[in-house]
């Protein structure tokens, strides 16, 4: 759906120099192979045209290729979704995720003043693919969360309730996102994410070298991570200290993706960090899962209890998921100190 986007942009008085103009290379289609003809030895996507910088790249050349790559990733699993791919939901997420946090990430390359307004979009988006992947990934949580119990615990239709639970609310999310794809909202998303990724406004970091002023991002957002894991380590157990480790993940995942975005000229360093912070950001999301996971349990429990039925099972699932959350929450702490000591050659300065 085209856009016409007559907005007039206010340009930099910065002498920065821009990253290159290129817009994204389409990807090579797959051939149908005649009866009898070998499959094809490549059928992936062309690299995209500007998503290679240098190693002696500007901040804003660096920034740019990244946010290409994402942006192009987006616009290609769109039709995945829409066919109900496996994973397709969840990877768009991750596409969502990673271009709201480098716009907030490298506020002095791209003025964050300036890409407010597609950051908000992306989380509106965000949301609308969270809906649809949760009940997904909650349903099969449960299911398999129940699947090693003993047939005499398993006390009354338990299976047939949690997917009657999950199923309309599957359904529904879903339904909410393919009409968000069929809106102008959507379409003037995608317009502005393509004048961020190949004609951005430039802030005053822009023009500098990416291997002198990006590090500093990327330490900034280790900086708040550690900050939050802290203060949950020093919050009582209960609700808050889920909210503040939910906080940790977030600013964990942040650090994560402005690390990746840098590494082109940061390297193994960066690479190596990233990853570190992705176990992070694993171990919390566990976590979280088994935080709503105790939610839905307990709302099951009591459907099961007005419709006449045995919550017993209901409130062993709660129990399971919350000594399960104990477990995890030791876990990331120990994640955590491995990724983060002192000494570790990759943390960031």
């Amino acid at each position: 759906m085209a856009v016409n986007n007559t907005q007039t942009k206010t340009r930099s008085t910065t002498s920065a120099p821009r990253a290159a103009k290129a817009p994204a290379t389409p990807a090579v289609p797959a051939r149908r192979p005649r009866p009898g003809q070998a499959l094809p030895l490549r059928t992936l996507p062309a690299p995209i045209a500007g998503t290679k910088p240098r190693a002696s790249a500007s901040a804003a050349e660096v920034v740019t290729a990244y946010l290409k790559v994402h942006v192009a990733e987006l616009r290609s699993l769109e039709p995945k979704v829409r066919a109900d791919e496996f994973d397709s939901v969840h990877q768009m997420r991750v596409a969502t995720r990673r271009l709201r946090s480098t716009l907030r990430s490298f506020g002095k390359v791209i003025p964050r003043a300036r890409t407010e307004k597609a950051a908000a979009e992306l989380k509106w988006l965000g949301g609308l693919l969270g809906e649809a992947r949760d009940a997904e990934v909650l349903s099969k949580h449960l299911h398999d969360s129940l699947e090693p119990l003993p047939v005499e615990l398993l006390i009354g239709p338990v299976q047939a309730r949690v997917q009657g639970y999950f199923a309309p609310r599957r359904a529904s999310g879903r339904e909410e996102l393919i009409k968000a794809f069929d809106s102008v909202r959507y379409a003037k998303l995608l317009v502005d994410l393509d004048m961020l990724a190949h004609d951005p406004p430039l802030g005053p970091q822009a023009g500098a070298p990416a291997r002198d002023v990006l590090p500093a991002a990327v330490s900034k957002a280790y900086r708040q991570a550690s900050k939050r894991m802290r203060r949950a380590r020093q919050e009582p157990t209960g609700p808050g200290r889920d909210v503040v480790l939910h906080e940790a993940r977030k600013s964990a995942r942040r650090a994560r993706y402005a690390a990746e975005a840098a590494s082109p000229v940061i390297g193994r360093k960066a690479r190596t960090f990233a990853k570190q912070m992705k176990k992070v950001q694993s171990v919390i999301g566990d976590h979280q899962d088994t935080v709503i996971a105790r939610q839905a349990a307990r709302d099951l429990g009591i459907g099961a209890h007005l419709a006449g039925e045995n919550a017993f099972t209901y409130g062993l699932l709660y129990e399971q998921q919350q000594h399960r959350a104990a477990k995890l929450q030791s876990t990331a702490r120990t994640t955590w100190k491995k990724a983060t000591h002192p000494s570790h050659p990759t943390l960031p300065s």
